[in-house]
């Protein structure tokens, strides 16, 4: 029997990287901006994920449509400077065997890699670049031209460049939002437990959770087996 194609959809920041760092740097600026305290940060990596321009009035939402529009100009300027100053690696530095768990997937001749992600295409791009990872997704979706997760857009728009069924497809991510992402759109969902949601929030959802990049494909293979 042949194999069908099939795709793995990633989540990028708690997920391919820990950005948190300058995550929570940049929104220190973007309150200041503003003279507004910053929220714990907690309650700041819980939002990350979804777009800006849903967590600045979700965090501030006693504030107008202008402040909110200046905080993620603010936030994305010193997002900017803070990788330019520390570069990629340094600042969103991928996970322990996420490179090799990637190298390894797009070895597979019927499996195709994709990006799903709440950044920027221009913040996506320099990553991508960042860490030399050049030719291994073959679709990514962006926050610039889809709605906010969780609605399923950017998964539907991986779908639809790629050909692959839903039932063929799986999200890999580190919050609620990707793996409500993934049931809005018809795909099972991976969570990982090293992001920024704690696991608990992720099983609604999820298929399964996994504790590090070792047992991705086990888990992949598991999810895919189910379905079968």
């Amino acid at each position: 029997m042949t194999t069908p194609l099939r795709l793995v959809i990633f989540d990028v920041d708690g997920t391919l990287v820990d950005s948190q760092g300058d995550i929570l740097a940049a929104m220190a600026v973007a309150f200041e901006t503003v003279g507004h305290p910053l929220p714990a940060r907690e309650q700041v990596l819980a939002m990350v994920g979804l777009s800006l321009e849903v967590i600045f009035p979700t965090l501030v939402p006693d504030a107008d449509a202008a402040t909110h529009a200046r905080m993620v100009q603010r936030y994305k300027d010193a997002y900017v400077a803070l990788r330019a100053e520390g570069g990629v690696a340094r600042s969103s530095p991928l996970y322990p065997g996420a490179r090799q768990a990637l190298e390894a997937l797009h070895a597979v001749p019927e499996v195709l890699l994709g990006v799903a992600t709440g950044k920027s295409r221009r913040g996506l791009d320099k990553l991508i670049e960042g860490h030399g990872l050049q030719g291994l997704f073959v679709t990514q979706h962006c926050a610039d031209f889809h709605p906010s997760k969780p609605h399923p857009s950017m998964i539907l728009g991986a779908l639809s460049d790629t050909g692959v069924a839903p039932r063929d497809a799986i999200m890999v991510g580190d919050t609620s939002f990707d793996m409500e992402m993934a049931a809005g759109a018809g795909v099972a969902g991976v969570g990982v437990s090293w992001g920024y949601h704690d696991a608990a929030r992720l099983g609604a959802f999820a298929h399964t959770v996994v504790d590090d990049f070792d047992g991705l494909q086990g888990a992949l293979n598991q999810v895919w087996g189910q379905l079968a």
